[in-house]
Parts: C-alpha cells; sequence; structure tokens
C-alpha cells in the first residue's frame, strides 16, 4: 500500500519525473552528460536569480552544508539557530573543527537581523549560516532583512540555506547578496532524495582558493573546475539529473510567478481550515512558512492516532512534530506539485479523520 506524503519531505514524487528517472544510462564523462548538464544550467540560474553556475552534488543538502563551512570558515562562523536543523549547523561547524558562536532563539521564533549586526559588528566573524525557512517548526525568517545587515560586512561569507523554500517563493541570490546558495531534490523540488543543489559567488570561490583543509568531494574549487567543462567533481547521480530536466520543464511550463502563487495559496487554504478547526499557528505571527504549517496542537488531540486514522482509512499522511515538538505540533506540507484539487482531497480527509481523532487526557 502506498502513502500520499504531505510531512516536510521527502514529498510526493510525480509519475511524469519517476519515470524520467528511467531513462538510459550515460557516461558522466560522455558529451550526452556535457548536454543534459549545460541544458539545466539557464533555467537554474533563473529559479535562483544569478549569473553564478549551479553545481549539482550527489549528496543530501548536509553534504554541502557542511563542505561549505570546510570552503569558507578560517577565522569563525556565527551558527543562527531557531530549529533542529539551524541547531545542528552549530554541532557540525564544531564537528568539523571551526570556531563558531551559536547564535540562539526560541523555536519558532525568527532569526533577529538586530541581534545578527551586534554579533558581526564585533568582528569575530568571516562567515555566517541562515536557514531561511526552518522546517522543523515551520517559521521562515526575514531574508532580505537578514541579508541587508550582512551585506554590510563584506569580510562575511554568508551560506543560506534554502532546502525547503527554493522554487517556492522568490530568493534573488544575486541581488541579496548570498555567497553560497544551498537547496535539496527531495524538498520544494519534489524530486527524490540524493541530489543537492549550490550556487556559491565568486568571493566564496576566491576564499575556498586559500583553504588547505577543504577537502575533495565538497571543494567548490573542484566543482567550478568541473562545471567549466560540463561536468560534476565526482559520479553524479544520472537519474535523479534527469529528473531534474523533467521538473525543470515542468516549472517552466508553469511559469515561475504562477508557482510562486500556487504555493502561497494551497498554504493559505490549509492554514485557514486548520484555523477553522480551533488550532494556531507554531511560530511567531507573520513569520509562517509558505511550504508547509507548523500547528501547535492547541486542542490536545492524539497526533499519534489522528496519523494512524489518516494513513488506514485515506491513504496519507501528516507529521506529528520533529524532535522536542514531538505531539506538541504538527506540520502539513503543500509544497512541490500539490494542486487546488490534491489540497482540496487532504482537507476532505482531515475533516473526517479529526472527527474520529480522540483527545489525549489533561
Amino acid at each position: 500500500m502506498s502513502y500520499k506524503l504531505f510531512i516536510p519531505g521527502p514529498i510526493a514524487v510525480s509519475e511524469k519525473t519517476l519515470r524520467a528517472m528511467a531513462q538510459p544510462m550515460i557516461g558522466h564523462r560522455s558529451p550526452d552528460f556535457v548536454a543534459l548538464y549545460q541544458s539545466l544550467q539557464p533555467d537554474l540560474q533563473t529559479l535562483a536569480s544569478t549569473k553564478d553556475p549551479v553545481y549539482l552534488s550527489t549528496s543530501s543538502a548536509w553534504g554541502v552544508m557542511e563542505g561549505s563551512l570546510r570552503n569558507v570558515v578560517k577565522k569563525k562562523v556565527l551558527n543562527c539557530m531557531n530549529g533542529a536543523f539551524s541547531d545542528k549547523w552549530y554541532d557540525v561547524s564544531l564537528r568539523c573543527g571551526k570556531a563558531a558562536t551559536a547564535l540562539k532563539f526560541e523555536w519558532g521564533q525568527p532569526v533577529d537581523p538586530e541581534a545578527v549586526r551586534r554579533e558581526l559588528a564585533t568582528g569575530a566573524y568571516d562567515a555566517i549560516t541562515l536557514i531561511h525557512n526552518e522546517t522543523s517548526c515551520g517559521c521562515m525568517s526575514d531574508l532580505p532583512a537578514l541579508m541587508a545587515v550582512i551585506r554590510q560586512f563584506p569580510e562575511v561569507i554568508s551560506i543560506v540555506d534554502t532546502v525547503s523554500s527554493f522554487s517556492a517563493m522568490p530568493i534573488k541570490k544575486d541581488e541579496l547578496g548570498i555567497d553560497v546558495l544551498i537547496t535539496g531534490s527531495q524538498k520544494a523540488l519534489a524530486l527524490p532524495p540524493g541530489l543537492a543543489l549550490l550556487s556559491v559567488s565568486k568571493r566564496a570561490l576566491d576564499r575556498a582558493a586559500t583553504m588547505a583543509d577543504r577537502g575533495y568531494y565538497f571543494d567548490f574549487v573542484e566543482f567550478q573546475k568541473n562545471h567549466e567543462a560540463g561536468m560534476t567533481p565526482s559520479t553524479p547521480t544520472i537519474s535523479l539529473i534527469y529528473a531534474l530536466k523533467s521538473k525543470l520543464e515542468d516549472i517552466k511550463a508553469e511559469g515561475i510567478d504562477n508557482r510562486h502563487a500556487r504555493h502561497a495559496r494551497l498554504n493559505q487554504q490549509v492554514r485557514d481550515f486548520i484555523f477553522s478547526k480551533g488550532f494556531k499557528l507554531f511560530p511567531k505571527e507573520g513569520y509562517g512558512s509558505v511550504t508547509l504549517n507548523c500547528f501547535a496542537n492547541t486542542q490536545n488531540i492524539d497526533l499519534s492516532a489522528l496519523n494512524k486514522i489518516l494513513k488506514s482509512k485515506h491513504h496519507l499522511v501528516i507529521d506529528g512534530g520533529y524532535g522536542k515538538l514531538k505531539g506538541k505540533t504538527f506540520r502539513i506540507s503543500n509544497m512541490g506539485d500539490e494542486t487546488d484539487a490534491t489540497i482540496a482531497s487532504l482537507l476532505q480527509s482531515l475533516e473526517s479523520a479529526l472527527a474520529e481523532t480522540p483527545k489525549l487526557a489533561s
């Protein structure tokens, strides 16, 4: 039995995308692969609003997130933390042997630009990490406001995780001055897991070239050298790259502005329905994600029971809260290929399942 995924990732993958992965294998050093790789670049650059290359990495996004630290952090990195995944970046920084500061905010609170300004003004840092859309708590920080602050510190290289927002809303990499833009395949792009995308500024490339311990697999300099030849440093996941090409065709056919508007509209439909059942959004008002909603379990329902009902009777699953928020929140994705019809069907199932779901004893 298969289940429709309305979790924050991996998400449902279309039949068209799955069929694209079944194309015949080609050599990754062949002219066929060079043609495939180069055909992707214009559309990827348009999606990222950048003139810089968009590299393809056979890894999860965490591979290039860790790699970015090795490529650009020479002095000290400021890790902005407001949820499980941004919290993890501080741990990864320390494991990479980097000097790091944890700039902590409560889960569900956005990263405060003024707090970032105060910390960067100390002059202690040459890099900063941000997660634009923190999926663990559904909180989306104000990226333009944060980048306006970071641009005032030209020695600081910005590393921005857009794993769950890329392609679902405008992210103007060059205009904002983002040095390293990172995303993954399994969220708003609606591809299977296993492929990461990153776009790196000339500033970040120049910094990487001075780092003696940047490693090989995620070396920005190697990515750039291979990019110039229409290739990747190591054997790529060719089937996923076929899927990416198919997805870029879908995005172009829909229109990027229409895609952004669809994500915003479907997100609001889910939000309005759940609000009508007496629940509230978990993140700070005005900072909710556009690709998923994280709701506080203000009705004290048994979220485990709810998901069992959804799975057994409606053949779909949502998320019952991540980490320390398990049971206290629930998350519903609207990202990727969802439509008004699929969201309407989801809400109909939720209406039925919520009516059956018991409340927990107080």
